[in-house]
């Protein structure tokens, strides 16, 4: 390497301070995008149940001849 020279760093990526999706608190960074464990939790057991589901219609096998 030659004399004086340094290693370029890229800057850190910051992100933008979103509220918790649970409880709307600010984000904590060891939990993030919640603010503790407990919304992460709660947020883990509405997957598990089924509340985050998407309503689908089944389309009639006439339909689809």
């Amino acid at each position: 390497m030659p004399a004086g020279w340094m290693p370029v760093r890229k800057p850190a990526r910051t992100r933008p301070d979103k509220p918790c999706p649970i409880c709307g608190k600010p984000a904590a960074e060891d939990s993030r995008p919640f603010c503790s464990e407990r919304c992460r939790d709660v947020d883990l057991n509405r997957w598990l149940s089924g509340s985050y589901a998407i309503p689908a219609s089944r389309a009639d096998d006439d339909d689809a001849e």
